[in-house]
């Protein structure tokens, strides 16, 4: 099997990988280049220990269930952490500030993903295993690790998990009660946040209390 074309660029650099795509092609043709190469040109590459990887789309509008096309198709390579996607958004998007990353996976202990920005992370996030923001971190999974959110001093920023069961929670400089404090909490979606410097934990049905305007999905 072989592939003329040339839309997917995969380039390695310091900390990971960065997937250059054409923004010219049609995109069925981009998915059909991406899967091939992720198949058979370059294994070497994407085998063995997890890789970050940066996503840079060009000048393209992808909407959200191209992105979501795509990110699939990365996900299927365990070793694949997608760190971002970045590309043309319409005019009437979101806000950075109010937009949320989407990235799928799993933290394992020794690695560390960071965000600038709000992420919504789909995995779990194992003891030892650390994800970092600028802005918010909501995990779709078991939060069994480290989470920092706000890391440039946002004391506003928040901390929300399926199963909150850290080893420790930071919000900007304010780090989490001793590991002991968190264990036998219920089993529902619940969040931390700061409240007169002091950690807060409260379930995740009573954000809007902290957050009146806030929605998750807004700019998803």
């Amino acid at each position: 099997m072989t592939v003329k074309s040339n839309h997917v660029t995969i380039k390695g650099i310091k900390d990971g990988l960065v997937f250059l795509f054409d923004d010219q092609c049609e995109y069925s043709e981009l998915l059909s280049e991406l899967r091939y190469k992720l198949e058979y040109s370059h294994q070497n590459i994407l085998t063995g220990p997890i890789m970050h990887v940066d996503v840079k789309m060009g000048l393209r509008e992808v909407t959200e269930q191209q992105k979501s096309e795509l990110l699939d198709i990365l996900g299927q390579k365990g070793n694949l952490l997608v760190r971002s996607v970045e590309a043309n958004e319409p005019e009437n998007s979101a806000t950075q500030q109010d937009t949320f990353l989407t990235m799928s996976g799993m933290v394992r202990s020794g690695q560390i993903l960071r965000h600038e920005g709000n992420l919504l992370f789909l995995g779990d996030v194992n003891p030892g295993g650390l994800i970092a923001c600028t802005g918010d971190i909501f995990i779709m999974g078991a939060l069994r690790g480290m989470a920092h959110a706000g890391m440039d001093g946002d004391e506003s920023a928040i901390i929300a998990a399926s199963h909150l069961a850290p080893t420790q929670l930071r919000i900007a400089e304010v780090i989490s009660r001793p590991p002991d404090e968190w264990e036998n909490r219920e089993s529902v979606m619940e969040f931390a946040f700061l409240k007169d410097g002091t950690m807060q934990i409260d379930k995740i049905s009573h954000i809007v209390r902290v957050r009146p305007d806030f929605n998750v999905f807004k700019g998803v």
